[in-house]
């Protein structure tokens, strides 16, 4: 093991311990309580305890009772679940968090919390990794824990596949357990962590204007018939040659950050890879697909010129997602308190990303609710999409916050001229686990905007929030995500357990590697 050794994970105490009383009036994790005050009044406590009561019950339906491995969703009633026959590194992550989260939070004791994350672990040691990496694949049958080769919906050939991004979930995961749960079982999770190597998905020269690398979105370990434009490589050095992605992560707001994280605290992968993503593409003509012209200034960071361009919306400036969704902005900052490690760049640009998803679902959409990110699409049996804010997204095709998907087009300055700087929106589709994250900025705005979703419309059970809800219509998809509810259960531990998620996360080695890293940056955001 690396820098990132089980001694530096578990640096500054023991496992942390479960809240046996919670106070009357709720007090906010760091992240909600420097974030700026808007309306919307204090969310009470015990509604966010019942969300958090109903959302695990969730998880639990979606957990193999024999593998301890959630499925990737359910829909039907929690007593009768009908899962999908599938699973994630990332889904098994989150329901390792979450029973952390549900054990500190009083939903289960200290004893069920350890059958349960006994069992995974125990079903994780036996299941098939890549060898020379230590990664897990990305589909596993949560029945059998057996890699998947046939799509259980079609019976389509899966090929066996490593996402870089799925394995950094899992291994934060193992992080929270390390510091969190009962030394034993932390110390089973550590034993698992040690042989995951982010190097494998590191390519050292990823463009030639770049002094520092990318990781690549991951790889399979045999060419596939399809995709046929794969690069063969080895990053890693040691094994044979695998087959990456033609693709990079090499955006900032990103959830793929995790990863990066993790690499760089465990001195796999040089800390000037986090200045090689982009805060925004470039501003020059060249770069006019773009449906927005960035503004911002170049600085140098670790040898790595760095051009902090925001976009500007609504009278401030944000630096954008791929999509402009919640997830990617915000998911990581379940994990890492960005906002206080980095003060003048995700500290300025979380709020603000917040505040984008706001203003456009109540003032500039006028959907009367607000939150947008990948979830279920409620027009269609069993249909996921990306939803997102488009204004604050990169990718030229959109994230679009409707049915309809209504593109807008700012332009590009003199390079080009608007194509749709105004649209006319149409049947919003709002996801509650984007307003969860949205509360560990905005507390009282995120809460009301859910509180009147729980209202106004059909789309809770005892498991919790559905998965989305076209606010215009009226439909709702009725079913329930792993990675969602894992999402509400982390923002919830972090609001209910005054930041636990984030202090089981980030301590040790992360703490030293990443906090003084991220803290020297400026992003181009502001009001």
């Amino acid at each position: 093991m690396t820098a990132f050794s089980r001694r530096a994970l578990l640096t500054g105490g023991t496992a942390l311990a479960a809240t046996a009383a919670l106070p009357a009036t709720l007090s906010l994790s760091p992240t909600a309580a420097a974030a700026p005050r808007q309306a919307g009044g204090r969310p009470d406590r015990a509604v966010l305890q019942r969300w958090a009561r109903r959302t695990w019950a969730s998880l639990v339906a979606m957990t193999d009772e024999r593998t301890g491995l959630s499925a990737d969703n359910i829909d039907g009633p929690l007593d009768a679940p009908n899962r999908s026959g599938y699973t994630s590194p990332t889904n098994i992550g989150g329901y390792l968090w979450s029973t952390i989260v549900a054990r500190d939070l009083g939903l289960i004791s200290r004893g069920e919390a350890s059958r349960r994350l006994s069992q995974t672990l125990d079903t994780l040691s036996r299941m098939r990794r890549h060898g020379p990496s230590g990664m897990f694949y990305n589909w596993y049958d949560e029945r059998t824990a057996e890699v998947l080769t046939s799509w259980p919906t079609d019976g389509k050939t899966v090929y066996p596949f490593l996402s870089s991004v799925d394995n950094g979930w899992l291994a934060a995961a193992f992080v929270v357990l390390g510091n969190a749960a009962e030394p034993s079982i932390g110390r089973r999770a550590l034993r698992l962590l040690e042989p995951m190597d982010f190097r494998a998905y590191y390519n050292p020269t990823p463009r030639p204007d770049l002094p520092v690398g990318l990781l690549r979105g991951g790889f399979w370990p045999e060419k596939p018939p399809t995709p046929s434009d794969t690069v063969e490589a080895n990053y890693l050095g040691r094994g044979p040659n695998v087959f990456y992605t033609n693709f990079h992560y090499d955006t900032t707001v990103s959830e793929t950050r995790i990863a990066s994280y993790l690499g760089i605290a465990r001195g796999q992968i040089p800390p000037g890879h986090f200045f090689g993503t982009w805060r925004t593409f470039p501003s020059g003509c060249d770069w006019s697909w773009q449906e927005s012209r960035p503004v911002g200034r170049t600085r140098t960071y670790l040898g790595v010129d760095v051009f902090e361009g925001a976009y500007e919306y609504r009278g401030f400036r944000v630096v954008p997602g791929w999509g402009g969704s919640m997830f990617e902005a915000l998911m990581p900052n379940v994990f890492v308190p960005e906002e206080r490690w980095a003060p003048h760049s995700w500290g300025v640009n979380h709020p603000l990303m917040v505040r984008a998803h706001r203003e456009h679902g109540l003032d500039e959409a006028k959907y009367g609710f607000w939150g947008f990110s990948p979830a279920s699409d409620p027009t269609l049996d069993q249909g996921y999409r990306e939803y997102g804010v488009d204004a604050v997204g990169l990718n030229p095709d959109g994230y679009f916050s409707d049915v309809e998907k209504t593109n807008v087009d700012r332009g590009f300055g003199d390079c080009r001229e608007a194509k749709n700087p105004n649209p006319t929106y149409g049947d919003g589709v709002v996801t509650p686990h984007a307003a969860f994250l949205a509360m560990m900025h905005e507390p009282g705005p995120a809460y009301a905007n859910l509180r009147k979703l729980e209202r106004e419309f059909d789309c809770t059970s005892d498991g919790g929030f559905f998965d989305a809800i076209a606010v215009g219509s009226g439909k709702v998809a009725r079913r329930f995500l792993s990675l969602d509810q894992a999402m509400i259960m982390g923002a919830l531990g972090n609001l209910l357990g005054r930041g636990l998620v984030q202090r089981a996360f980030s301590r040790g080695a992360i703490e030293r590697a990443i906090k003084p890293l991220i803290g020297m940056e400026r992003f181009g955001a502001g009001s």
